[in-house]
């Protein structure tokens, strides 16, 4: 592994971002995380992501990282049956020759696989292995872990006992941000039964978010025969019901409880979310420990942080399991799936300081008149209004209609590329895809 500088960690804060692909690496790069984490094309458990191929696409992705100061984590977190050691000692080796700085397991075959076969190769324990209690930490600890990622299902009293039972040298990794399971740990079936592709295996559909129907639509109460007493109101609109619909995880006005209670890395969930969403997340995030470290005992949350994560497409948001457990509240049975609440329009390509020009591609269609909002990843937003709009040559246009189309936006202030521009107001609009 080649030697890098790391960046330095504010706090003792590690602020860990999905990096499902290389365009979402360099948004957690820009916008501040402190490390990523990334998946293969093989015993990743978001299939669906981009992911990195073994060869070529996974020591690119760790080289950038490193290169701007990153430790970059490798997932191997599948629940494996027999055919995945098919080639699962190949994907070990390639793993740890990328110079990744640690691959991340759930099932024990797979752990004893990178401890016989690369034994330099740091080990990161999943959050998909359930893991609730200190006993289980010593233990993974004493096989030769160095990082536990704890069960989401975990109140923050319980990860304080934890932290005072375990090693001082194993880390604790949690996840702060983005969307919760209806299944314990991730680990569900209905995803499996219905449509034959397997939570476990990273091919989840999210059947959990689909809409279902009862015959004649109306209300109606799931009973269990053995308590009949304890009856489960199955509520339907016309739209249909989202019984088993988690809310999404937001912890961004809890700084300070999470950095008191012993994680040392926080987690974003997001592989499969869009550039824009990783770099509004991280930046977020960012200023919010850069804001404790700078003066912890005055810290007092930024209403701006909640509201850019709100831009985002998103669910209700929640603090999931941290301060209440999941007999009291489930944190399921939602009737509504998905907010959203601004749409992306342009991403920022370049700055043309002799004419005070910013280069925008396009993401969705704007309009003369139009009022905006460009992130940058770093400092403030800068609201902005649509008064012209030039095409590539420079000459006056009334919109932006075809997709991708390069177009200029007068700006009197350098503008960084990566910067976004969004449109507040598109909840029927194209989502923040990009």
């Amino acid at each position: 592994m080649n030697p890098y500088k790391k960046k330095e960690l504010k706090a003792g804060i590690e602020l860990l971002a999905p990096a499902g692909d290389m365009n979402k690496l360099d948004m957690a790069i820009k916008y501040g995380a402190d490390a990523v984490y990334l998946g293969t094309t093989a015993y990743s458990l978001r299939a669906a992501s981009g992911n990195f191929d073994l060869s070529y696409g996974l020591p690119a992705a760790v080289e950038k990282a490193h290169q701007n100061g990153l430790p970059a984590y490798a997932t191997m977190n599948i629940l494996a049956t027999p055919e995945d050691f098919h080639q699962a000692e190949a994907a070990v080796r390639a793993i740890a020759d990328s110079g990744a700085d640690a691959v991340i397991v759930s099932d024990p075959g797979m752990f004893t696989l990178v401890k016989e076969t690369r034994p330099e190769l740091e080990i990161h324990i999943s959050t998909q292995a359930s893991i609730t209690n200190a006993r289980a930490c010593r233990f993974w600890y004493e096989q030769g872990a160095r990082r536990i990622v704890l069960a989401r299902e975990l109140s923050m009293e319980d990860i304080k006992k934890i932290r005072a039972d375990i090693p001082e040298d194993l880390e604790l990794e949690a996840f702060v941000h983005g969307a919760m399971c209806m299944a314990w740990s991730g680990r569900c079936m209905l995803s499996a039964h219905l449509t034959g592709r397997s939570a476990n295996k990273g091919a989840c559909t999210q059947t959990c978010r689909w809409k279902f129907r009862s015959e004649p639509a109306e209300q109606y109460l799931l009973t269990e025969m053995k308590r009949p007493e304890d009856q489960l109101l199955m509520e339907e609109d016309q739209r249909g019901t989202y019984i088993f619909n988690a809310k999404d995880l937001c912890m961004i006005d809890h700084i300070p409880e999470l950095i008191r209670s012993g994680i040392s890395s926080f987690k974003i969930e997001g592989r499969t979310k869009s550039p824009f969403y990783v770099a509004t997340v991280v930046k977020a995030y960012r200023q919010a420990i850069d804001t404790w470290a700078a003066d912890p005992d005055n810290f007092v949350t930024d209403p701006d942080w909640l509201r850019d994560l709100t831009q985002t497409v998103h669910r209700p948001f929640d603090t999931g399991f941290y301060f209440t457990s999941p007999q009291e509240d489930a944190k399921v049975f939602e009737d509504d799936t998905m907010i959203r609440e601004a749409a992306v329009v342009g991403m920022v390509k370049g700055w043309l300081p002799e004419s005070r020009l910013v280069l925008v591609e396009q993401r969705n269609k704007i309009s003369l008149g139009d009022e905006l909002e460009l992130v940058q990843p770093r400092g403030r937003h800068i609201k902005l209004r649509a008064d012209k709009i030039l095409d590539i040559e420079q000459k006056s246009i009334d919109s932006t209609p075809h997709p991708q189309m390069m177009y200029y936006l007068p700006m009197e202030e350098h503008v960084s590329p990566g910067a976004f521009i969004r449109r507040s107001g598109d909840k029927d609009k194209p989502t923040d895809s990009i």
